[in-house]
């Protein structure tokens, strides 16, 4: 446990030290957030953060090679590879983007480009722990495995529209799946916890915490889509590692739900993402429009539209995360009548601050 927390303290420094840095370029060559009418900021902000947060990753994976409870991840640098250089594929199209603006084909074609080299270096999905289903073709692994990852990037890159939002959001589910991942490593490799799946998910809890600082509101520099894409590469590739390649039949009898939770518990960590992502697709295309086209109709847009501050909308949604994430993660080390009672409290209580300024309204007119 140790060594996974120095990791998340060298990427979180690392990424906090170069964040300054990579602002100052971005304001000297004029790579700034442009004022749209869906967008929530009225001050031309800077962007560009993900060279920041690539950086920390980078650092992270040099301090890890030479830990000795990690470095033997490194004896088959295969899958290390591939994340490392799939996020610097999407990190280079996130700074192109941010400068020049791509249309979305072209960062849809960047995107599989990326995940298909993170997929033949050995990050992909092998099997779906329900029922015990083995992908047997490699061409259909790599085919899911890239489907997975566009998925994740994009649920990622559509809530990154509130200062702090994606980073905060990302690091409490990060927290919640690296308990998981932690505890499925302790009961499957008694020997050695070390696993690549913890390690990918420190190196993201720490470069989200490390600019989160930076990026809270007010914002003083944004992730951009070479922030957004990264983590969503990084949280996709964490998911692929512990979800299709641990048979959780292997998991301790005495743990709750083990069967299920290999596919409940990144569903629950990217709930908020996901349910933003769904809606988004269903109501364009009822619209007759792209998926892929920009709207103001966002999770955050409505939340401020009930009447929350900035900063009170981000806070909230940090809440509903932390509801879906560590209740799954709950149900692993806890008996679920335990869990059950305190997670629908949990959630009661969010609710009610969500719909407080509404029923604040709506208590005022009727008096």
């Amino acid at each position: 446990m140790r060594a996974y927390l120095f990791i998340v303290l060298v990427s979180a420094i690392t990424c906090y030290l170069v964040t300054p840095m990579v602002r100052r370029i971005a304001e000297r060559g004029l790579i700034f957030s442009p004022l749209r009418d869906r967008d929530v900021h009225s001050v031309p902000t800077p962007r560009m953060g993900g060279v920041a947060m690539f950086a920390g990753l980078l650092a992270g994976l040099a301090f890890a090679s030479g830990t000795p409870f990690l470095e033997r991840l490194f004896d088959a640098p295969g899958p290390i590879v591939g994340v490392a250089g799939a996020g610097a594929m999407l990190c280079l199209l996130g700074v192109i983007d941010d400068i020049w603006d791509l249309n979305w084909i072209t960062k849809l074609a960047g995107q599989t480009m990326a995940a298909g080299f993170m997929a033949l270096n050995g990050v992909s999905l092998l099997s779906i722990p329900f029922n015990g289903v083995i992908i047997g073709s490699p061409r259909m692994s790599i085919v899911i495995t890239v489907l997975v990852v566009l998925v994740t990037i994009n649920a990622v890159n559509f809530v990154d529209g509130l200062d702090g939002l994606a980073a905060g959001v990302v690091s409490i589910g990060g927290v919640a799946f690296f308990a998981y991942s932690y505890m499925l490593a302790r009961d499957t490799s008694p020997d050695s916890y070390a696993n690549l799946a913890s390690l990918i998910i420190a190196l993201l809890v720490g470069a989200c915490l490390g600019f989160l600082p930076h990026n809270f509101n007010p914002a003083r520099i944004f992730m951009g889509d070479s922030g957004s894409m990264l983590i969503g590469l990084l949280l996709a590739a964490s998911t692929i590692r512990v979800t299709g390649q641990v048979d959780p039949a292997v998991l301790s009898d005495e743990r709750a739900l083990p069967t299920f939770l290999p596919i409940i518990l990144p569903i629950a960590v990217m709930a908020l993402p996901l349910i933003d992502l769904m809606l988004a697709v269903v109501r364009r295309m009822a619209a007759g429009k792209s998926p892929f086209s920009a709207d103001a109709k966002h999770l955050h847009h409505r939340m401020l539209r009930l009447g929350h501050s900035h900063a009170r909308a981000v806070l909230i949604m940090y809440l509903w995360t932390a509801d879906f994430a560590f209740g799954s993660v709950a149900f692993l080390v806890c008996p679920a009548g335990a869990v059950i009672p305190i997670l629908a409290g949990a959630v009661v209580v969010t609710l009610a601050l969500t719909f407080s300024p509404f029923l604040l309204h709506r208590k005022k007119t009727l008096a």
